[in-house]
């Protein structure tokens, strides 16, 4: 059997450089949020099968890779013919996972409940520049706080991470966008959509960015909607405007279908973030922020970056998720950081800051050197470990000059050459 040495298709090998920025990162993600009061949790990488198909999760269902059963079990499956092979999946993002780990967990935890996950999802997806199949996503979230201090919280606390790591490569310029899943569908009700057509309107609103307002209408007509409700849809949405004011956007729906006070709630969140971001922040009213997960019940957010053309961080409140698990609903709230992205526009702007500290020191020996003089490198290397310095001890190559280059490349500036 043939070995292959390169990676499955859309997964990568980490090299060192690599994985010094990626802990770099990370370190100041656990070092912001910590200040904030979150506390770190972990959950399995592996969920119930009945989990991940739970219609949560929007178009991330269709990209689940599935572990099938084994044994006798997967045996009795195949033999039934139309039973489902797979019991498990693996996590295609760490809220589903925490649903369930706080309905399970709920009597040990303090409330509010302030969760912070680092870890690995995967998805079957596409995979193309910032965008893999294996990927870590950083998320914090608020569980059992019904107030607008949740989102607040959540977004001050995330705006103050940003802006700490993108300020190292001199980009301290991103702008958080915020609107509210109930004024969504007020709007898609005060059109004539019926509620169970909302998801499919908003599905096609969602691709805003890429189609615009002329590829939101043909794409709703011909997924069979009702001609006159779509152009009243359009209609709304052609009369909404940059820097448009919540308040105005409210004005334009029926008061029958938009609960009371959901709009001053959302110009409560903004207003009361706005002093807290640094220079070159902003947070605005976006009316046609959709965020595609189907558990989105509130405010919703995402950040962008001048210059590409993909969100770097998202979230909102997902009320009824937690209550699909326990069987009484509890607040949430979350925000999830795009860490590859992250790295990825930190790769290219980094231009080489992530190497080892400097003075780093990597002693050579030769293959003569006597068992004493190796003893005396090792103490030497020992005792310049104890004062900061990254020191590592190698056996000499025949090629000395291209290991030295790669050393260098790594970040060691000093050799020091042993040959007797």
């Amino acid at each position: 059997m043939k070995f292959i040495k390169t990676p499955v298709k859309g997964m990568c090998d980490m090299l060192p450089a690599d994985m010094r920025l990626r802990e770099h990162v990370l370190g100041m993600i656990k070092e912001t949020y910590g200040a904030y009061g979150f506390m770190q949790i972990e959950t399995p990488v592996m969920e119930h099968i009945e989990n991940l198909t739970s219609k949560q999760g929007g178009d991330n269902e269709k990209l689940i890779f599935k572990v099938m059963k084994r044994g006798a079990e997967l045996q009795r499956a195949i033999e039934k013919g139309d039973g489902e092979l797979a019991d498990n999946g693996l996590r295609y993002d760490l809220t589903v996972p925490l649903a369930r780990y706080y309905a399970n967990n709920k009597e040990k935890l303090p409330t509010p409940f302030k969760a912070m996950q680092l870890g690995n999802v995967w998805r079957a997806d596409n995979p193309q520049k910032g965008r893999f199949r294996q990927f870590t996503q950083c998320d914090i979230d608020i569980l059992g706080d019904d107030s607008s201090l949740a989102e607040i919280e959540l977004i001050t606390a995330t705006a103050a991470m940003l802006s700490k790591i993108l300020s190292e490569v001199n980009m301290n310029e991103f702008t958080i966008h915020i609107n509210d899943r109930r004024m969504l569908a007020a709007a898609a009700l005060s059109a004539g959509f019926e509620q169970e057509e909302i998801g499919g309107a908003l599905i096609s609103l969602d691709k805003f960015d890429k189609i615009g307002l002329d590829g939101i209408e043909k794409d709703l007509l011909e997924s069979g909607y009702a001609p006159e409700k779509v152009e009243k849809y359009m209609a709304f949405y052609r009369n909404v405007q940059p820097g448009m004011e919540i308040a105005d956007f409210c004005a334009g729906v029926s008061g029958e279908y938009l609960p009371e006070n959901v709009g001053a709630a959302l110009a409560d969140i903004v207003g009361s973030v706005k002093p807290m971001l640094a220079d070159g922040v902003k947070i605005v009213f976006d009316p046609t922020l959709v965020r595609g997960m189907g558990y989105y019940t509130g405010p919703i957010f995402e950040v962008t970056l001048d210059g590409y053309n993909f969100s770097i961080a998202g979230g909102g409140r997902y009320d009824q998720m937690i209550g699909k698990f326990s069987g009484q609903n509890v607040s949430a709230c979350g925000f999830s950081i795009g860490f590859e992205r992250i790295v990825t526009i930190l790769k290219d702007h980094a231009q080489g800051s992530f190497k080892l500290p400097e003075g780093s020191v990597a002693y050579l020996v030769g293959g003569k050197v006597p068992t004493a003089r190796k003893a005396e490198v090792l103490a030497q290397a020992a005792e310049a470990r104890k004062t900061g310095v990254v020191a590592t001890v190698l056996p000499m190559s025949k090629n000395m000059k291209h290991q030295i280059e790669l050393l260098e490349a790594e970040g060691f500036t000093k050799f020091e050459k042993i040959y007797e």
